[in-house]
């Protein structure tokens, strides 16, 4: 009998943490760290699915074929190159749900927020998103395309050669190759994340389920979804960003024209290889979401405890 209490209580917290706590003036900056915090516990916990997602990529090996050749290497070796994806993806949610959170209480100072604010919120910050990580992808997808590991082989040779441009050349060829379809798929994805995850989330907790399921469906599902009707825009991201030089690049037209007919002209060999993608992004949003949303109604509840 004392279960549905506690999470009858838990929904009124997270209720009023989201409604309340945004008129706060210091819950802006918290709301950065926050979300730092949680993509960095996430980004951590699923690497491996990353470093197997990779591997597939980069060696056109099959799912099994790539955990086997993990396992053989040994467990020593399951974090190896953590660093650059725990930057990417720990500066990522900082501005993601800090910037999401800045905009909100601009748009709606006072909860709660309407569908239109968090679409617009959302919106705006994967704007922020794409503008900011846009090179660090750029330079990922470089570094995993195999066909060019003999002619870049770090890093650092891949930035020589961007700023070996001109200031057009570096930022439309070099940082920012393919930043139109980065920009529509992290705005549109941000939007559907925010917009869905809260009324999900608030419909299981409504079912009497343990505070911390709501929050880790709703990213699961939220991430599922989003990564199912954008995948597509992630595969053409990744091709017009493998190419690299002064040479005439194909035009974003030209781009998607060439993915649509090297897959045979059918949807579905367009998501061929990408269940691991939208595994990844469901297992990641889940537990990213539930991080945050346990990180926040700790810190509300010390607000409370202050106050």
């Amino acid at each position: 009998m004392g279960e549905p209490n506690h999470s009858a209580s838990g929904k009124e917290l997270q209720h009023r943490t989201r409604t309340e706590a945004p008129a706060k003036k210091n819950w802006h900056s918290q709301a950065y760290t926050l979300g730092a915090i949680s993509n960095f516990m996430s980004t951590f916990l699923t690497f491996p699915i990353y470093k197997v997602v990779f591997r597939q990529q980069i060696h056109a090996m099959a799912v099994s074929e790539a955990v086997r050749q993990l396992w053989h290497e040994g467990p020593q070796y399951f974090y190896r190159g953590i660093y650059p994806p725990l930057l990417s993806k720990t500066l990522q949610g900082t501005l993601l749900f800090g910037t999401y959170d800045s905009l909100l209480c601009s748009l709606s100072p006072v909860g709660p927020h309407s569908l239109g604010h968090r679409w617009a919120a959302g919106l705006m910050s994967g704007v922020v998103e794409a503008v900011a990580l846009s090179p660090f992808e750029r330079v990922q997808n470089v570094l995993q395309d195999g066909r060019k590991q003999a002619r870049f082989p770090s890093t650092f040779s891949i930035l020589k050669e961007f700023n070996s441009y001109g200031l057009w050349g570096r930022l439309s060829l070099g940082y920012y190759r393919g930043f139109w379809p980065v920009l529509v798929r992290n705005s549109l994805g941000s939007a559907l994340y925010f917009s869905f995850k809260d009324p999900i989330q608030d419909g299981l907790a409504e079912q009497g389920l343990p505070h911390w399921v709501p929050p880790l469906v709703s990213g699961s599902v939220n991430g599922t979804i989003t990564c199912l009707v954008l995948y597509p825009l992630i595969v053409l991201v990744a091709n017009m960003q493998s190419h690299i030089g002064w040479q005439r690049m194909p035009s974003l037209w030209a781009s998607a024209q060439d993915v649509w007919d090297t897959r045979g002209r059918k949807v579905h060999l367009i998501y061929r290889g990408g269940s691991l993608v939208i595994l990844r992004s469901s297992v990641t949003w889940g537990l990213t979401t539930a991080i945050h949303d346990f990180l926040q109604r700790k810190s509300y509840s010390r607000k409370e405890l202050k106050d």
